[in-house]
Formats: C-alpha cells, structure tokens, sequence
C-alpha cells in the first residue's frame, strides 16, 4: 500500500535516517506522471532495496541479467528528512517521523450473535450416525474445497525457467536453487470457516496449517505473508474478526518461528446480502537442505505402512462435512495446540532428514478419511488401494470427517516403521500404524474397529470423483434464462 512512499519512509524511519529520492529517475510506464503518481502508485512487482555505497552499478548488473528493469532513484541522508526531488526542483520535504508516526485506531470489536450462536450449537445433535460413509466420502471428495484444483493449475505453465520440484497440487510447491542442493517451498491456507466462527482460532490454524504443509514436503517453515480480507472494520463484529484473527496468526507465528515479511489488507468486501467471510490468507515459505529429500502426499508402493502422526479427536465442528452434506456452518472450531504443531514439524522433519519415509499428507478439510483418499488417489503411478483399520472409539462421523488439528499421515517401507514410531516418541508426537497401502486400482478399505463396520470404496471411483468434480463444474453449458 502507499507505494514508494511507504516503502521508502517506512526504511528510512526503521534505521533512524532520512532519504533523498529523485522520482526523474523512477522507472514509469506512462509518460507526464506527476511526483504524487509516481510515490503513490501500487504497480506490482516491485522491490526497494538499499545498496551499499559503490556497489550500486553491480547491483543494477545482476538485475538487468535476469531481465528485471532498475534504477538508483535517490539515497540515504543523516539529516532524518523525508525529501523527494523531481530533477533539480524539491516537491516535498518533511521530517521522516511525520510518515511513520501515525495514530493508532481502536475501534469498537463486538463478536456477531450470528457467529457466536452457530459456534455453540453441538455436532452431536446428528448422533454421529452416517448411513452410507462411502458416499459421503465420494461428495467430500467432489466439494470445490476438496476436488483437485487441476482445471485451474494446468492452465498455467507451473514449470518456468525448469526449477520446478513439486508442481501444484500437492501440499506445498517445491522449486530447487539452481547451482545449489537447497529448495524452496511455498503454500497458501486459510478457512474462512474456522475463522467466522472463532476469529482468533482460525486465525492460530491457518498458520498452524500451512506450516504442516511445508513439513510434509520436508521444508523448514521460515515465514509469513498474509492476505487480510474482511468486510466494513467500521462495523463492530468486522473489526472483531480482524482484531482477533490477526492476534490469533501473530500468536502462532511467534510460536512456530515464522515472522511476517509483509502482506496487503483488503477491506470493505460487502454486497447487500453483507460481508463475505472473514478470510486472513496465509502464504508461507519454507527452504530445504536438500531438495532430492522432498517428499510427496501420494503414496509409493504397494505394501507401505501408512502411520498417522498425530490423535484423533471428536472435533467435527466447523468441518466441510457439516457444510458439505448437512448444510450446516457451526459447531465448535478445532482446538489447536502450537506446542504439540511445533513437536509435530519437527518430527516429521527428522523423519526426512534421515529419508524414512515415502509420502506425507497433512489432515485438513474433509478430515482423516480424505486425507487417506487423498494419497491414495495421488500416489506414484496411479491411484491405489488402501487397508486401514481404526481403533478409535469415536463417532464415525467425527473419526472419518472431522478436522481435528495437529494430524499427518506418512507412509514409509516396513522396515523403516520402528525408526519412525520411535522419532515420533522422542518428539513427544502421537503416532501408530494404521494400515497398508494396497495394489493399484484396489479399493479403499476403512475397518472402524469401535463400531464392527468396514467402509470399502473403489479406488478409481473415487479418483474419478476427485478429478472431475471442477471440470463438470466449469465447463458445463452456462443455464440461459428464457421469457
């Protein structure tokens, strides 16, 4: 926001200086724009940094190598003014401070009764029965916040400049450093959900889970950029979201070691009907010592045990099985415990130091049983067949569907199971063997030991439901309305 002018007052009052910049020199696309335009303006991509004194030109050298357009606009003064020149004539000078310094606003927060009913109304009221749990996994897994998103990555050239690792649709982005065995990886998340119904808990798990994402590509997650998308903050229960979800992300961030680069505010998103939900975007990066260690969510081999990290819990609340199949936005958000995430990543993280496992998926939207349809569909070759057996004495609802925090499921080769059991103890991290990754194009088998039932579902199936849900979306006849 604000341009040049923000970015260059904000560095010069961080270090305590002032600056001289020369907008004659800044870079412009249209010709006979004024000095208010060219600091004002939010054209993208851009990036100010400070050279030192006489290595200006190589700076200029190396940016020019990769095609990106520079100039040395200005410099950084010890007079502590904020000064803009255009050529030879001053358009502004003021004291830096005056930028910087500017009042803070608190407004009046006051939580929504609508979200605050709906957060307390009980899951349990539907008696955790679910008639057919294979279908109701095959329409989790064609909900637009499930399905593949393919339709719309494979439209886009996902491998430019050919440093691709891991390309869209698995956890998290993976690019390698050419010239180097380091990698990056990169995610995005939030749940709108969570974060209408409990502002400063949605706000702690999208952190919590895109910092999951990165651990199961097996990156160090290192920071934030956030994407804040609210309503009117003149109005009390908006700014209640902003104020909460926004100290729930700073909470986690401080917790998981992730600080915020920066991000950009998007505010009055309303219509008639009201705001849209409240909906902080996380984006998070992580770096990799080795990226011929990532690992991928599908799973690799038949005969692989499949171990979940993590405990299942009966947390169905705001779940996209609520919203999916009962119509129905409430419940209680999932509790999420940053310590037990932190211990969680860097299990997981050890795990693929030492190149013990196979996949990684973490639990998210649609819970545990998708999470396990998920690898399965995806895995190395085509989709495969699934043996799982589940001790927990849970509602079948909340144990295939609910979104409990904290959980990844891993696949490794069975010799490796102790080595994995046993880091996962040492990291203070649940963690059991759960079943067997089966042949190729077999069914998915669920045994729900509490209950005596088994939910079988063909594989192929599924991965057809998954895949195609967007597409006969999109791409179906628009309706025409007659009369």
């Amino acid at each position: 926001a604000a341009g040049l002018a923000s970015a260059s007052s904000e560095m010069a009052a961080r270090a305590g200086t002032g600056v001289d910049i020369d907008v004659a020199r800044m870079p412009v696309r249209e010709p006979g724009m004024t000095p208010y335009e060219i600091l004002l303006s939010e054209s993208q991509e851009r990036m100010l940094v400070v050279a030192k004194a006489g290595h200006e030109d190589e700076v200029v050298e190396i940016l020019e190598k990769w095609e990106l357009e520079a100039a040395v606009i200005g410099q950084v003064t010890d007079d502590g003014l904020y000064r803009v020149r255009e050529g030879d004539h001053v358009v502004a000078e003021i004291p830096g401070p005056a930028l910087v310094e500017c009042p803070t606003y608190t407004r009046e927060g006051v939580e929504s009764e609508e979200a605050r009913r709906s957060r307390e109304w009980d899951p349990a009221e539907l008696g955790g029965v679910v008639d057919d749990p294979a279908a109701a996994l095959a329409a989790l897994l064609a909900s637009p916040n499930i399905a593949s998103k393919a339709w719309v990555h494979d439209q886009y050239d996902s491998t430019v400049r050919t440093n691709t690792v891991q390309p869209p649709g698995g956890d998290a982005g993976v690019l390698r450093i050419r010239g180097t065995r380091r990698g990056i990886a990169a995610t995005v998340d939030c749940n709108p959900r969570y974060v209408y119904l409990d502002p400063r808990r949605g706000g702690m798990i999208a952190v919590a889970e895109a910092a999951r994402n990165l651990v199961c590509v097996g990156a160090r997650p290192r920071a934030v950029t956030d994407n804040l998308n609210f309503g009117n903050p003149h109005k009390p229960e908006v700014y209640f979201q902003m104020r909460e979800s926004t100290l729930g992300m700073a909470e986690a961030c401080e917790r998981l070691e992730t600080p915020v680069t920066g991000g950009n505010v998007s505010l009055y998103n309303e219509n008639p009907a009201g705001a849209i939900f409240p909906t902080p975007v996380v984006g998070m990066v992580g770096v990799l010592d080795d990226v011929s260690r990532t690992v991928r969510a599908g799973f690799r081999e038949p005969g692989h045990a499949v171990i979940l990290l993590g405990r299942n819990t009966a947390e169905l609340g705001a779940s996209e099985y609520l919203k999916a199949l009962h119509g129905r936005t409430g419940g209680p958000v999932p509790t999420v415990d940053l310590d037990a995430e932190k211990a969680l990543g860097e299990a997981v993280l050890a795990m693929v130091d030492e190149t013990l496992l196979a996949s990684a998926h973490d639990c998210a939207e649609g819970g545990l049983a998708v999470c396990l349809a998920e690898s399965a569909i995806g895995a190395a070759g085509g989709p495969v067949g699934l043996d799982v057996t589940l001790d927990d004495d849970l509602p079948v609802d909340a144990l295939m569907f609910g979104e409990a925090q904290g959980r990844i499921v891993v696949s490794c080769p069975a010799d490796a199971v102790d080595r994995v059991l046993a880091l996962a103890a040492e990291h203070g991290v649940p963690a059991a063997r759960i079943g067997t990754v089966g042949r190729p194009d077999g069914d998915l088998r669920l045994e729900l030991a509490a209950t005596g039932r088994t939910v079988r579902a063909a594989i192929t199936a599924l991965a057809e439901t998954y895949r195609t849900a967007i597409p006969r979306v999109m791409e179906a006849p628009a309706s025409s309305n007659s009369g």
